[in-house]
């Protein structure tokens, strides 16, 4: 298994568990509640194994800003520190983007529906609006 083998939610593998604990609860009560199986196509990930994905992804779109639309540094990215998940597949992005809020999971970037950050106080206030795509996130910068 390589750090982008997708692992189901309930297992105990390194993206898995090394996500925020509060986080990883947020993810299992949702999985279960939806009685549908959530992956994990990509949680936790090392800084080594950003900066690759970020090299990939300047090679791929030519640039680094293009690149940013798509991938963070690992000095910016929330999967680096536990904080994110890309999670799969359709059927669970579809199920969390519409009942996600209830247990403060959220999707942050318009282009990427795959994409889910704990965010508590949506289960009373519901998500923030999306930002169109992570260049538009002050936590970028």
């Amino acid at each position: 298994m390589t750090l982008s083998d997708p692992v189901r939610v309930f297992d105990d593998a390194p993206a898995v568990v090394g996500l925020d604990p509060a986080l990883l609860a947020a993810l299992r009560r949702a999985a279960t509640d939806a009685g549908i199986e959530f992956v994990v196509n990509s949680g936790r990930r090392s800084p080594e194994y950003q900066a690759e994905l970020y090299r990939a992804a300047v090679s791929k779109y030519g640039s680094e800003a293009e690149a940013a639309r798509w991938v963070a540094t690992p000095g910016t990215s929330a999967h680096v520190s536990g904080d994110a998940v890309d999670i799969g597949p359709a059927e669970a992005r579809a199920w969390l983007s519409e009942h996600g809020a209830a247990y403060g999971l959220c999707q942050i970037y318009r282009n990427e529906p795959w994409h889910f950050e704990l965010r508590p106080e949506a289960a009373r206030h519901g998500c923030p609006p999306m930002y169109p795509d992570p260049t538009h996130d002050p936590r970028m910068r």
